[in-house]
């Protein structure tokens, strides 16, 4: 499996996609929401991309598929938030439904991912 640049993976660019739409729903959120709530899926939301690309820039591809799993657990962490904001009410319903469904993907590829570069690792 060659590397290439984490732009040119889609599973970052489905990231970078979703955590604009986080802060895009951020603002349908209570305001009082901002440090609490909304604070926390920005985070999560930006981490899953950032560490796909930190880990794409590493040495190694054990290096890259761990964060390759830590992107995939702030994807689950971000999961967890959306449940909650639905249960709430705090955001519309079918906007997280949506964001909800990318993330469940983005996790998919993440695993996949993950799963090549492991593979690869143990076959050099």
């Amino acid at each position: 499996m060659a590397l290439q640049s984490h732009r040119e993976l889609t599973v970052w660019r489905k990231a970078v996609d979703l955590a604009c739409e986080v802060y895009r729903l951020t603002r349908e959120m209570p305001k009082e929401e901002m440090y609490r709530l909304s604070a926390q899926i920005i985070r999560c939301s930006s981490s899953i991309a950032a560490n796909i690309a930190e880990g794409n820039a590493m040495g190694t591809r054990r290096d890259y598929a761990h964060f390759v799993s830590i992107a995939r657990g702030s994807a689950a962490e971000l999961e967890t938030f959306l449940i909650i904001i639905r249960r709430l009410r705090l955001a519309p319903a079918a906007q997280v439904d949506n964001l909800l469904q990318e993330a469940e993907e983005i996790s998919r590829m993440l695993n996949a991912l993950r799963s090549r570069l492991r593979s690869s690792a143990a076959a050099s």
